[in-house]
């Protein structure tokens, strides 16, 4: 190593260090998805990313998608795939195959990786230890006729919405030097279980736990505005007004919202990352500029 490569590789471990006492003994919950869980080079940096902040006394808690390999799967099985209002239409059958993928197939993947980078996770689904208590999630359709408006319930199958989240299960790991690993997968009052959207489950694991920080991994910079520059940070207000406007839509509408209920719930910060870049935990957490946007109650 030359001299001028010395003296960078010291910058960055002095930049580092007074994040490393910041955070040394908060709960960072990590929503994983996107090409981050498929590329294998990102899926490494990630591995190592998580472990190394539960080396320097970060708690991760980490909740992950599947979506793309659910849809494989079913694919495989000739079981047809439906959506309302961007919603998986989830029938017993297909109910059978997201535990499959998630609790299972998934799940488990990301628990091996982060082992074998020297980390030591366990994988649960929100059934384990009641975790995450669920409910059908009702919704409801405008329906038009000649005459009148009325709004029409659709029942979409086994979708939940969360009620509770129970942490003891989460204490219990983190407490214990392991990496939570969670699939977002409710349970229901009687047992039945529910696919919930893996972002809300994220928000509402940072809330419960009082997590300092909740991060969002995507496939973009962050919050684009109309010329696709990426937005540092926004508060409510100016959220709503890129909703009103449509410049925040479709798949980035339920990360941002479950980033604002977090931090209006009292979680210190939320940031949506691009999870395509290397190493992205690591440039977020513990460098002066962070990546990606910022969301602020």
């Amino acid at each position: 190593m030359d001299a001028n490569q010395a003296n960078l590789t010291a910058q960055v471990l002095t930049e580092a260090l007074p994040y490393i006492q910041r955070f040394h003994g908060t709960t960072i919950v990590i929503k994983y998805g996107g090409n981050a869980m498929t590329e294998e080079h990102l899926k490494v940096s990630f591995a190592r990313d998580v472990v190394l902040m539960k080396l320097v006394g970060i708690n991760p808690v980490i909740v992950h998608g599947g979506g793309p390999q659910i849809a494989q799967l079913l694919q495989k099985l000739g079981i047809e795939s439906s959506f309302v209002q961007g919603m998986r239409v989830t029938d017993s059958a297909t109910m059978d195959v997201v535990q499959m993928v998630l609790g299972g197939l998934v799940n488990k993947e990301i628990v091996s990786l982060l082992n074998t980078h020297s980390g030591r996770a366990v994988g649960i689904t929100g059934k384990d230890g009641n975790l995450i208590q669920a409910e059908k999630l009702p919704l409801s359709e405008l329906q038009a006729s000649p005459d009148t408006r009325a709004s029409e319930i659709i029942d979409i199958g086994h979708v939940g919405k969360i009620s509770h989240i129970d942490v003891e299960v989460l204490d219990t790991l983190t407490q214990s030097s392991f990496i939570p690993v969670i699939a977002p997968i409710g349970v229901g009052a009687d047992g039945e279980s529910y696919n919930i959207n893996a972002d809300v489950v994220a928000g509402a694991v940072a809330t419960a736990l009082k997590a300092e920080k909740l991060i969002l991994l995507t496939n973009t910079p962050g919050i684009l505005d109309r010329e696709g520059h990426a937005l540092s940070s926004l508060d409510q207000s100016e959220v709503s007004s890129l909703i009103a406007e449509g410049t925040i839509s479709e798949g980035m509408l339920p990360k941002v919202d479950c980033a604002l209920k977090a931090v209006e719930a009292g979680v210190h910060s939320a940031q949506i990352i691009d999870g395509r870049v290397a190493h992205a935990l690591l440039l977020e957490v513990f460098t002066d500029s962070g990546i990606g946007t910022q969301i602020l109650s």
